[in-house]
């Protein structure tokens, strides 16, 4: 097999609880290597860019708006199948629902509608992580 990288991002919701460093500590203890950080402060564009497929679907605003929130912190995390194993780390995307071991589930709080305050993101395809680090690690 060989060495994925994957783009991971706490949300505006993580990073304002404090959560960051218990998500790190999570990726680390699952076996996953920390290539890069960033702390950032996403602008619209990026934002759009990154979310494009979902533009025009009734979320789309008010995740927009959300990611606008607060900072954001950006994660190039490697390793074998990063990809999907961090996804099965994050857990559901809804945090009601999300199994406990999860960071969603052990860490999420049910906001009703507000899904997308679901602590984190992972890319869901080598593709999508390809262009998701070529916008947040350009």
């Amino acid at each position: 097999m060989s060495v994925e990288a994957t783009l991971i991002l706490v949300k505006p919701d993580g990073v304002a609880r404090g959560l960051t460093g218990e998500i790190l500590r999570r990726i680390e203890a699952k076996g996953y290597t920390l290539a890069d950080i960033r702390f950032v402060n996403a602008d619209r564009e990026l934002l759009a860019q990154h979310y494009a497929e979902h533009e025009g679907k009734p979320f789309y605003e008010p995740l927009l708006e959300f990611m606008l929130s607060g900072p954001i912190v950006a994660i190039k995390a490697e390793g074998e199948r990063v990809i999907e194993g961090f996804r099965s780390l994050a857990g559901a995307t809804d945090p009601t629902t999300a199994a406990p071991g999860t960071i969603r589930g052990d860490l999420g709080r049910d906001w009703g509608l507000k899904v997308q305050q679901n602590l984190v993101h992972g890319s869901d395809s080598t593709l999508s992580a390809e262009r998701e680090l070529g916008l947040w690690f350009a």
